[in-house]
């Protein structure tokens, strides 16, 4: 059954604040206190335990994954390594290219070391 949307669950601050004094309460019942539930179509009340364990550890300062944004599309970190390809062209993939936050047609000029190439970004051209 497809789930109802329900108002907006605490977060930060606030979910701490409320978990303090529902101390006498199981983990469900707070969580479900907080705003960590669903209401299915069929009036039935799901609640959702993962997102609320989640976001008490955020509230707490302790973040289990790493930022979206250092992460590239399929969800590997950045290794600042490329290869070349077969057909020997150089690509940069996107977790660059969205950290250095470059646009389509930008422009750079290769500087060739003894053991490394460095791209040097060019000023655009007004």
């Amino acid at each position: 059954m497809a789930k109802q949307k329900t108002s907006e669950p605490l977060t930060g601050t606030a979910l701490l604040q409320k978990v303090k004094t529902l101390a006498t309460l199981s983990k469900t019942q707070k969580a479900k206190a907080c705003g960590y539930y669903t209401v299915t179509k069929g009036g039935g009340e799901r609640v959702n335990l993962l997102q609320f364990l989640t976001a008490l550890l955020e509230a707490e300062g302790i973040a289990l994954d790493e930022p979206a944004a250092e992460r590239g599309r399929d969800g590997r970190s950045a290794n600042y390594r490329i290869a070349v390809q077969a057909n020997g062209h150089l690509l940069i993939g996107t977790a660059y290219t969205e950290q250095m936050a470059l646009q389509p047609g930008d422009a750079f000029e290769l500087v060739l070391g003894r053991k490394h190439i460095q791209l040097k970004q060019l000023n655009p051209i007004d």
